[in-house]
């Protein structure tokens, strides 16, 4: 399918089919609105986000696409640049292949298409040479899908939808991300996590910690953008009950919950995610490190399992260390 006459100098791309839930994103999000009940939104992997942008000449938080398990065709109705991030899947232009984790030049009435990701790992990013063009709500392109706001009209993106695109920066080398600080990707993960608000011994016992760190959990199917859940799981809990706040023992006075937090919903555990709500009467028994949110953006609902392994503040900040490096662009190769 090619574009029509009209639109041929159109900066911007037609959405042909938009796979599961495509949405534009942009890093780090709506930020500073928690306190109005707005979680920031943004990509739920942002390390693959931020170099898809990077390698296309793009700041690293600049409008991109989302697009969890593939499926996406789009129609370039300009001449640009784009770059696919991610899992292993397979990428074409004009039914051609092309690479993954490289910036790759694209004309006007190129089609792309990005097949559907069969082994690890659950979403790809698609970045374009100055950025996808949308309103900024609360200060960020992101699509809110819970709230319908930000990104396309506040929603999925559809068949024909016609996306802007920015005017791209100066000129660059075709770029690519050295193959050894590549991401990799896997059914079972290990993901580094701190302790706490609400863990041992207020609300768990030591032996519970303990299990919790020793258990391999499994993501349910029903895991999204909001919460990734988990297979229930009893605890022996500290306390009989919540007392006023409620007859399970995970129950307590509504507070603010963090961006990654673990939350004991009951017997559920589940992991807090860009589009979760910001408050609540649950216990946080741990919060996901920064520099690992990345991964709990490629488990699979349904297949992937995950084991935690607790980090001090010291070690955090190692891997936030680690992760910016990664993002230092000196570190991608000139093609």
């Amino acid at each position: 399918m090619t574009p029509r006459v009209d639109e041929q100098a159109i900066q911007a791309l037609e959405v042909l089919e938009p796979g599961l839930q495509t949405t534009v994103q942009d890093h780090p999000g709506r930020l500073g609105r928690q306190a109005l009940g707005f979680f920031p939104s943004g990509p739920v992997d942002h390390l693959a986000f931020r170099l898809a942008n990077m390698l296309v000449g793009n700041r690293p938080g600049a409008a991109a696409l989302e697009i969890p398990l593939g499926r996406f065709q789009a129609s370039m109705l300009c001449d640009t640049a784009i770059a696919v991030c991610g899992p292993e899947v397979e990428v074409s232009l004009n039914g051609a292949p092309i690479p993954m984790w490289e910036s790759v030049p694209v004309r006007a009435g190129d089609q792309l298409s990005c097949g559907v990701i069969r082994g690890a790992g659950y979403r790809i990013y698609l970045a374009v040479a100055g950025g996808i063009e949308v309103p900024a709500v609360f200060g960020s392109r992101s699509t809110f899908l819970v709230a319908g706001i930000g990104g396309h009209d506040g929603r999925a993106l559809e068949r024909a939808d016609v996306l802007r695109i920015g005017a791209p920066g100066e000129e660059r080398m075709p770029r690519r991300v050295p193959v050894s600080l590549r991401p990799s990707y896997a059914a079972d993960w290990e993901i580094e996590v701190l302790r706490g608000p609400h863990a041992d011994p207020d609300f768990l016992t030591a032996e519970d910690f303990t299990e919790f760190l020793e258990a391999s959990w499994r993501c349910d199917l029903s895991s999204d953008r909001v919460a990734v859940r988990f297979n229930p799981h009893r605890f022996r809990w500290a306390r009989a009950s919540g007392d006023i706040a409620g007859g399970h023992p995970s129950n307590m006075l509504d507070g603010s919950y963090p961006l990654g937090g673990i939350l004991a919903y009951g017997d559920v555990l589940t992991i807090l995610g860009p589009d979760s709500h910001t408050s609540g009467g649950f216990a946080v028994i741990a919060t996901v490190a920064s520099a690992a949110l990345w991964k709990v953006g490629q488990l699979r609902p349904g297949r992937d399992a995950v084991t935690f392994r607790e980090i001090d503040l010291e070690q955090a900040a190692a891997l936030d260390a680690h992760v910016e490096r990664l993002l230092d662009g000196r570190t991608l190769e000139v093609r």
